[in-house]
């Protein structure tokens, strides 16, 4: 058995650990970009039919978006465990793992669905939502979020699929919502079931659709290549210590997220007090920089499963090495479409707006957003690492004391007590991002993520149960 055992984690382990970023981070970089074309496409095929319902579905899904996040829990810890037991060789708990997060994932979903559905409309009225938006906007909340279980689970699935090295199947799955969306739109809104006049709730229709369509997919795949299982038997007794580990490394990322989006809301709030220049620049400069970021963060997601699968194999020289490297090559890819990101904006941002001014600001914008990404990409690469190594609690508190007491700070010091305006927004945020990157850094280098894997004391206690099972 000890043999087999050392066969199993040699064979699985060098499978995954072999691979390169590259291969692991494309398919995550076009799931990552179709995951946020889902919503813009609704908002391009509504804007030919109904501007009120464009602003409708826009509220919505601020809502909606907000709620998700805690879908983060455990989502984001399932990735970290199960690259570091598929790293140690440990097939054989994957499926207590699995079902322990898919459970737990549907239950907290089902709850949330529950209280979009019974409550939506307060919800509404709580942002202000135009009255002659309520209407549109809380059947779609009440269609799309009284069914946001099937998200949660399509996310728990994808951290699996990408833990396993399997990425390009995400990427597969992200395909085909956009397309059955696409259609599902183009149908109840302008084609043949133009009829039934459902309009949001003809796209919340197609959006749900798509979902149903993908967990079907996703629980095929899981079931036939990644052999995997979920069943009520695996609960039994119940895996506390697993459902303990996961919500140990869920929750401080969860709540770095969730500080994160409070702390851009309070920076909107304070650059919507700029003026329409201001608000329009950040908009589009937002837009322009999201290929910079999507780059760090699919090579970030890629590392991070590389350096799950190395930390489970005690592997932790492989490890530093992989992030180091990743990080050189991040860093030459981000500042340089950074830099032409400020080249290009005298140009792009006329593409946008004909007011010169928006164009001028945001070529200052562009300019400042060099070094954020300088910044932004380390944090993004080495953070991922951190956790994925089982060091979660750091860059969790880290990050909410920079964001608040830097970026948010900051940008009002800077942007409305001193009046450099947006210029002094996004500075602030570069600040944010660059004592971030610089700590994080240093910390990889000392090595103090190293020793921190999560799996020892748990894979203990289930070796022991089945030992005692077995005989």
């Amino acid at each position: 058995m000890m043999s087999e055992a050392k066969k199993i984690k040699t064979t699985d382990n060098d499978s995954v650990i072999k691979r390169s970023v590259l291969s692991l981070a494309w398919p995550i970089f076009f799931q990552s970009l179709l995951g946020m074309a889902l919503g813009y496409i609704d908002t391009v095929m509504l804007s030919n039919y109904s501007e009120t319902a464009v602003g409708a579905i826009g509220n919505a899904n601020t809502i909606i978006g907000f709620l998700t996040l805690a879908f983060t829990i455990i989502t984001s810890a399932t990735g970290i465990m199960v690259s570091q037991y598929l790293g140690a060789g440990k097939k054989d708990q994957m499926n207590r793992i699995y079902t322990v997060a898919l459970a737990f994932n549907l239950v907290l979903s089902i709850i949330i669905s529950l209280i979009v559905f019974l409550f939506s409309t307060p919800m509404l009225k709580l942002i202000n939502v135009p009255e002659e938006m309520i209407g549109d906007a809380d059947m779609y909340m009440k269609i799309v979020g009284g069914t946001i279980f099937t998200q949660a689970v399509i996310n728990a699935f994808s951290q699996i699929f990408n833990s396993n090295g399997k990425t390009f199947f995400g990427m597969i799955i992200a395909f085909g919502m956009n397309g059955v969306n696409i259609i599902g739109n183009y149908l109840l809104l302008y084609g043949p079931l133009k009829i039934l006049g459902l309009g949001a709730s003809g796209v919340a229709v197609s959006t749900i659709t798509s979902r149903i369509l993908a967990v079907i997919a996703a629980a095929i795949y899981f079931s036939v290549v990644i052999k995997g299982s979920f069943s009520p038997r695996y609960l039994i007794p119940f895996p506390v210590k697993i459902l303990k580990e996961l919500l140990k490394l869920g929750i401080p990322t969860a709540g770095e997220n969730i500080s994160y989006n409070l702390s851009q809301l309070v920076i909107t709030a304070i650059v919507n007090t700029l003026g329409i220049v201001a608000i329009n620049t950040k908009i589009y400069g937002n837009m322009l920089s999201m290929i910079n970021y999507m780059l760090a963060f699919s090579a970030a997601m890629a590392t991070q499963i590389l350096v799950g699968h190395s930390v489970g194999a005690n592997n932790y020289d492989f490890a530093y090495r992989r992030v180091l490297k990743t990080l050189r090559f991040g860093l030459i890819a981000s500042i340089s479409f950074a830099v032409l990101n400020w080249l290009a904006a005298p140009y792009t941002f006329r593409l946008f707006s004909s007011d010169p001014n928006v164009a001028e600001l945001g070529s200052t914008v562009m300019f400042i957003a060099i070094f954020l990404e300088f910044g932004r990409t380390t944090n993004i690469i080495i953070i991922n690492s951190m956790k994925a190594a089982g060091d979660v609690k750091f860059p969790t508190v880290l990050a909410i004391f920079s964001m608040w007491g830097v970026s948010a700070l900051f940008a009002y010091i800077l942007g409305i007590v001193c009046g450099m305006g947006l210029a002094g927004v996004w500075i602030a945020m570069a600040a944010d991002e660059i004592l971030r990157g610089i700590v994080v850094f240093i910390r990889w280098l000392k090595g103090t993520w190293r020793g921190k894997r999560v799996i020892s004391e748990t894979l203990q206690k289930y070796e022991a149960l089945e030992e005692t099972e077995a005989e």
